[in-house]
């Protein structure tokens, strides 16, 4: 099968991943009961990034965004979406393989389920606890310029409840058929079955209560159909020329696997760059005696290449799907986003990139404390 067609393989399987997640996760309602102080929106924030790992990024924005909006809908302002998608989109992803698309393709090759979890905790508890620490001071801000009246009055009758209960099996089928390689196009099958009973099964009240409709997944399917066409000749030309790029330390993975899945899908950035630093070592990503052995000879490579590839995600709306799903939910829903520079000049450039910078030093420098 060559890249092209293999990429188009990948988008279905993609597209269909991400819709199921979407229509099953639309069966939920989430009421939360109190005001959103900006310690509650920080800890429900470190909540969402511990789902996303079990979940999944797709899963956990999937099911926590609209509650997100509506706990606090009478101050909301952009950069709440865009710390969600910094956080629970991307960031929290990154201890298991269910989290992040990336992993799961580098456990599927062989990597050990843990090593993630225990590779990367000391960079998972830094950066999400440096994006929160900002959000933190950014919510405390927001939050004293609404008045103690409104604030009262918009959250009286508020309630914690949870409707559509019998949907969170569904999403544990969803994310149990993720691990079905073979018969083709089996697990797909599997996640279409599971959408379908959610939209039959749930009442229509609960949809109406989360305002749901297929728009924000139509765009998404659109734009990475786009994408997942598009970087079929840079992936190749990396593949084909990643000795001249010069990729020798940890640190040049990182930010070069951070900036191609800054603009590319994150998955298949992660094989192409983890294949050509095999090839360097003479091993086959297809050996899985071959994939042990550099886990455990050039594991800070496989870090770097890993970190880059789930942090950075967050640089972009294209970065990671659940980016451009959640911005279209929020837009359906009333809230102003930032634009696709906007996001990028007035976010992530100022807030985002210079915590990855930190993580590069802490980690991955010649003066790394880990």
């Amino acid at each position: 099968m060559n890249r092209l067609q293999h990429s188009l393989v990948e988008y279905a399987s993609f597209i269909v991943l991400v819709g199921s997640l979407y229509v099953v996760a639309g069966g939920i309602h989430i009421g939360v009961k109190g005001e959103a102080t900006p310690l509650v929106n920080s800890l429900f924030l470190a909540i969402g990034a511990v789902l996303s790992n079990i979940l999944g990024t797709t899963g956990a924005s999937m099911l926590l965004i609209r509650p997100w909006i509506r706990m606090n809908r009478y101050r909301i302002t952009a950069f709440h979406i865009v710390f969600f998608i910094f956080i629970v989109s991307n960031v929290g992803g990154c201890l298991t393989p269910i989290g992040n698309p990336p992993l799961f393709l580098g456990f599927l090759r062989g990597v050990p389920f843990f090593w993630t979890l225990t590779a990367c905790l000391p960079a998972w508890l830094l950066e999400n606890s440096l994006l929160i620490g900002i959000f933190y001071f950014l919510d405390q801000r927001n939050f004293l310029k609404a008045p103690k009246e409104i604030r009262e009055m918009e959250t009286a009758e508020e309630e914690f409840r949870i409707s559509g209960l019998n949907n969170v099996f569904l999403i544990a089928v969803i994310l149990g058929a993720v691990f079905i390689s073979q018969p083709f196009f089996l697990r797909e099958t599997i996640m279409i079955i599971a959408a379908l009973a959610s939209w039959f099964l749930t009442p229509k009240e609960i949809h109406q209560r989360n305002k749901f409709n297929f728009h924000p997944i139509k765009e998404v399917a659109w734009l990475f159909f786009g994408i997942f066409l598009t970087m079929v000749p840079a992936l190749d030309y990396l593949e084909l020329h990643s000795e001249q790029f010069g990729l020798e330390i940890p640190m040049h993975f990182f930010f070069a696997t951070g900036f191609l899945s800054s603009v590319l899908d994150n998955a298949p950035t992660y094989l192409s760059i983890v294949a050509a630093d095999f090839g360097h070592f003479h091993l086959q990503l297809d050996d899985r005696g071959d994939v042990s052995r550099f886990v455990s000879e050039q594991g800070d490579h496989l870090l770097a290449i890993s970190l880059g590839a789930v942090f950075f995600g967050a640089m972009t709306y294209i970065g990671n799907g659940p980016n451009f799903l959640v911005k279209s939910i929020a837009e359906n829903a009333k809230v102003n986003c930032p634009s696709f520079f906007g996001y990028i000049f007035r976010y992530s450039l100022p807030h985002l990139l210079p915590s990855l910078v930190l993580i590069a030093v802490i980690f991955f420098s010649p003066w790394r404390i880990f």
